[in-house]
């Protein structure tokens, strides 16, 4: 579906989980690669793998929080390959404690921001230098459901840097569009990779989940590959400044039943066609005086005597 063949593509935080991915689906569509993480053993296994579908690959090691390693990086990019066709800005990190907004200390605020939204800036300023100067190019951002919507995951710097990276892209996407530049995000819901698989279904958190995204499962790393690869594509060449949601329908929604619906059971005659989702639990027995329906529509009212 997608040919990058001559385009060189820079992908940052790509030593594992989503970035590992997307530098697998690139290499398979011919794109010559240059990666970026802080750790050089899983960069270099990727970059292995990535070689083996012929791409030409330039491993460079760093942070992106630090603008020196930015700047360095792109340098030995452009050294290597001579041009930057796309960015996927890539690299975040979160906080896994669940720790309230109101215990949240400021050390690990600013260190999410610091990675998730300025180290994302800079490269896509550096890298965005470079494509106006040549008058083209393309970057996406990788966001999350959580940048256009809250939920109850404790999770403020990771919301808020987020939020701010999502904005960020709409206003880059507006400021270079007429430059030749397109920038565009992606934002994926709860996605299982072979780093999140074993923890999620380890501890149940993929049941809950599903409960609560209208597909009523979790994703999976292709479907946000082949969204990345779509944005990143001349099939996109008139969209800039978009956010792409892949997140089963969760944000689409005002709320998705973890109870089932009572209502399912009201229309006798015309019922719901069955499926294979198993509610994440029961209705509860309070639940039960609601099943006939709605009295004078459903069945007759009582009697007023």
């Amino acid at each position: 579906m997608f040919d990058f063949n001559g385009k060189t593509v820079l992908i940052t935080g790509a030593s594992y989980g989503l970035g590992e991915q997307f530098a697998y689906g690139f290499a398979k569509a011919g794109a010559n690669l240059i990666l970026t993480a802080r750790s050089t053993e899983l960069l270099a296994n990727v970059a292995a793998t990535c070689r083996e579908s012929g791409s030409t690959v330039t491993v460079v090691t760093g942070d992106v929080a630090i603008e020196a390693d930015v700047q360095r990086i792109i340098s030995e990019g452009l050294g290597a390959h001579g041009q930057i066709d796309v960015l996927i800005n890539n690299a975040g990190i979160a906080d896994p404690r669940g720790v309230v907004a109101e215990q949240f200390d400021t050390e690990t605020f600013n260190r999410i921001l610091s990675v998730d939204l300025t180290g994302a800036f800079l490269f896509a300023r550096e890298c965005g230098r470079h494509m106006l100067q040549r008058g083209s190019g393309n970057i996406v951002n990788i966001c999350s459901i959580l940048a256009s919507g809250a939920n109850e995951n404790n999770v403020a710097g990771y919301a808020a840097a987020k939020g701010g990276l999502l904005n960020l892209t709409k206003q880059l996407g507006v400021e270079w569009a007429d430059r030749g530049v397109r920038v565009n995000a992606v934002s994926p819901g709860f996605v299982v990779t072979e780093m999140t698989g074993p923890m999620l279904e380890a501890m149940g958190m993929d049941k809950w989940i599903s409960s609560r995204t209208p597909m009523r499962r979790v994703g999976t790393a292709d479907e946000v590959t082949n969204a990345v690869m779509f944005l990143a594509s001349d099939m996109a060449s008139y969209i800039t400044g978009i956010d792409l949601l892949v997140d089963g329908g969760t944000n689409a929604s005002n709320g998705t039943f973890q109870i089932p619906p009572i209502h399912h059971e009201w229309n006798v005659d015309t019922p719901q066609v069955p499926t294979s989702y198993e509610p994440v639990q029961p209705r509860p027995d309070w639940y039960q005086g609601l099943s006939g329906g709605i009295p004078g529509l459903h069945y007759p009212m009582p009697d007023a005597d």
